[in-house]
């Protein structure tokens, strides 16, 4: 037994593959305790990344195939894979969610995270690159590099992800090795390093020119070595010289050994491509055919001899600025990196466990809450299925299940401990629609499904817009939209349908007017009085008062809907007792301000200047100043050549350089401002400033366009006034609106 310590009073060995016999019951079952547990030398964690249907699951497939955890890979077309086992994900025939699968290979546990590729799902990708160790970029032969691609990439710079290339499905006719090459090249730089090549077409060979020998797979995937055809020697040579070449640029030490020796040797390159690929200075190229079984043994042993390990990543950074060795005999350190619910099970909790040891009974607390959660079973997944183990390593991956008070993005620590993960970072919404039940009285199913749905999903958002009365979903286009539809109806009972979200416009003024208003009231006894004089002007500099006007007193209002409203006491000689009815003056334009005068929208940033007027000693009262506040507010700002500010959005969109005129006349349609272009790669970026109001199903009419091969992204920027034109539609509309309500 190999260093005994003790956790919560638990005896444990950190040996590699050790054996467990205790009998667990759960449910109505019992099951042995017959899974092994891994240190961190002996754990790889990868993630498979790439555009939809590049064939990531299927890979995934031949990987749990060689390694004897299926007998029979599944089919797609059928609905038996291990990782798309979701009802939504069957039905559509691909992946919506990123499944975890582990399998063991030359002594060593590998985790897989199969992600899907569609863009709208992007949010999966991201939170599974947050915690794995190696990207494996899947790309189709046939298709090339797509937007998924792009958008993985994006994400696995972002995380500093050691990465590698996978060319899958390169058996197909039609296929040019050498145009893929430079396509990933042109686009993800000279970094990209051949390390297999074709041996011919319709050949289960493949040269390997890491070991400079030509592999070959029989049905079963099985691998034999022997040496290169004589055909293909020359180019294996030359390609072997410049792998080397790269491997030694990136490391002095290596590069002394080979100006001594004239080449390494196969661990010395092994040691320094893994060094370049945690250094993101080289990404190697494979080559697969996952449906045939073709190149994927030798894919997992790559993975196994040269990927890195947790420990010999850099250290994991905290939220506190530090960093966290993954030590199994630290603290207990684990981060939430997504959930999800399960039928007859419950929520399913996953993990990375970055320091210390994880068993069930431990009691941990909740970093982001402080609540305490005490661990159930400790699980290891593949797919639907699931296996339990008594005890999971710094560096692994797994699961818990009913968990009270944690959810993605927290971290689980000791007691008294101050350690948070940094968190995973998901993507802005490029997609907005409003929603609503089919059946009233389901508004309170609806919240508790959109909630259970942000919390498996946080890059689904969901806003309530108290001033435009709407729930807002934000996400990453229409399909993850649908998926949330179908799963609401489900799982949760509720019909819902999605309708066009009104846009947050504002109301404001372009120029100074002044306006007054009597309110007088008499129903017998006392009534109500109130006089007020008003000038009302853009606040979008400092004051410059008229002659008339000196300024008494001043107060800025900060509204829920982000703007201010500046007061202004100009009152001379005590005609209003200002003392007393000055906060009733506000409230009253406050309230004229949550509904502006023009169409019904928020007023933003203007000043009110009270100027004069005139009160009774016994009829002037609060609720008096306040009507005539409200109604005097009104004539003024319809005076003062109001206008409707419209959000304006600042937009890139990246699309394959075929498709810019399109996109480019389409964007002139939208009202667009383009600024700019430029190139990334074999893509084409568009740099636009677009009004919300266009942008309202844009990702879809792209993706149409570009054959699916386009993307967007948009961040709010400012307001401006919209044309007359566009205002004048709008204020009919608003109007409509309001004799039908």
């Amino acid at each position: 037994m190999i260093g005994l310590f003790l956790v919560d009073n638990l005896e444990c060995s950190i040996i590699l593959s050790i054996p467990c016999s205790q009998k667990l019951i759960y449910g109505h079952t019992t099951k042995e305790l017959s899974m092994k547990v891994y240190d961190a030398d002996h754990i790889r964690n990868i993630a498979l990344v790439g555009h939809q249907g590049s064939g990531k699951t299927m890979l995934a497939e031949a990987m749990l195939l060689d390694t004897g955890a299926i007998k029979r890979m599944g089919s797609i077309e059928e609905g038996t894979t291990v990782s798309d086992y979701h009802p939504s994900e069957k039905e559509r025939q691909m992946s919506v969610f990123a499944s975890l699968l582990h399998v063991e290979y030359g002594g060593n546990k590998i985790n897989v995270i199969d992600t899907p590729g569609y863009p709208d799902f992007i949010g999966e990708v991201a939170s599974s690159l947050h915690v794995v160790d190696s990207a494996l970029f899947v790309i189709n032969a046939s298709d090339g590099v797509q937007v998924g691609t792009e958008l993985a990439w994006r994400a696995a710079v972002k995380e500093n992800t050691p990465s590698m290339f996978v060319i899958n499905q390169l058996d197909k006719e039609g296929t040019s090795f050498r145009d893929l090459i430079s396509q990933i090249q042109d686009r993800f730089g000279r970094g990209a390093t051949v390390v297999q090549i074709p041996a011919g077409d319709g050949s289960r060979s493949i040269i390997d020119v890491l070991l400079m020998a030509q592999l070959t797979f029989d049905a079963n995937g099985k691998m034999t070595k022997k040496a290169i055809d004589e055909k293909f020697r020359e180019e294996a040579e030359q390609l072997h010289n410049e792998l080397v070449e790269n491997i030694a640029e990136n490391d002095e030490s290596l590069m002394e050994l080979f100006f001594e020796k004239g080449s390494l040797s196969e661990d010395e390159m092994r040691a320094g491509l893994r060094e370049s690929m945690i250094r993101h200075q080289l990404f190697p190229i494979f080559l697969t055919s996952a449906t045939e079984n073709i190149g994927v043994s030798r894919l997992m042993e790559f993975v196994g001899y040269v990927c890195p390990t947790p420990n010999q990543m850099p250290e994991a950074k905290t939220s506190q600025g530090g960093t966290i060795k993954p030590d199994s005999n630290g603290e207990p350190i684990a981060f939430i990196y997504h959930t999800m619910a399960e039928a007859h099970v419950g929520d399913y909790s996953f993990f990375r466990i970055h320091s210390g040891t994880l068993a069930p009974g431990m009691d941990l607390v909740n970093a982001n809450t402080g609540a305490s959660e005490r661990l159930g079973q400790l699980y290891t997944i593949n797919g639907h299925d699931r296996d339990p183990v008594e005890r999971m390593y710094s560096g692994d991956l797994g699961a818990l299940v009913k968990l009270k008070n944690t959810h993605t993005n927290d971290t689980l620590h000791q007691k008294g401990s101050k350690v948070s993960m940094e968190p995973i970072d998901f993507p802005a919404p490029t997609y907005k629609t409003a929603v609503v039940t089919m059946r009233e009285g389901e508004e309170d199913k609806l919240a508790q499904g959109l909630h259970q749905l942000h919390e498996e999903d946080p890059s689904l958002l969901i806003t309530h817009d108290q001033h435009l009365h709407q729930l807002v979903l934000g996400s990453q286009g229409e399909m993850q939209l649908e998926i949330a539809k179908f799963r609401l109806k489900n799982r949760f009972g509720v019909d819902i349908e999605y309708v066009r979200p009104r846009v947050a416009y504002l109301e404001t003024v372009q120029s100074r007017a002044r306006a007054k208003y009597r309110h007088k009231k008499q129903t017998g006894g006392a009534g109500q009085f109130a006089d007020i004089h008003m000038l009302v002007e853009p606040a979008d500099s400092d004051f410059v008062p008229p002659d008339d006007i000196k300024v008494r007193g001043e107060h800025t209002e900060h509204t829920s809907w982000g703007a201010k409203i500046h007061f202004i006491d100009g009152i001379v000689g005590g005609v209003i007792d200002m003392r007393r009815f000055f906060g009733a003056i506000q409230k009253g334009v406050m309230e004229a301000c949550a509904t502006g005068p023009v169409a019904g929208y928020p007023v933003g940033d203007v000043r009110v200047v009270v100027t004069d007027g005139a009160m009774h000693a016994v009829d002037s009262n609060e609720a008096a100043f306040k009507s005539a506040a409200r109604a005097c507010f009104q004539d003024a700002f319809r005076q003062a050549n109001p206008v409707i500010l419209e959000p304006i959005y600042n937009v890139e969109v990246l699309i394959p350089d075929s498709y810019t005129g399109d996109v480019m006349g389409d964007m002139n349609t939208r009202r667009a401002r383009i600024s700019g272009m430029d190139a990334e790669g074999v893509f084409q970026k568009i740099i636009a400033q677009v009004p919300e109001a266009e942008l309202y199903r844009y990702s879809t009419s792209l993706r149409s366009m570009t054959q699916g091969r386009g993307l967007h992204r948009s961040t709010f920027d400012h307001y401006e006034a919209m044309p007359r034109h566009v205002q004048d539609a709008v204020v009919a509309e608003a109007a409509k609106e309001h004799e039908e309500h």
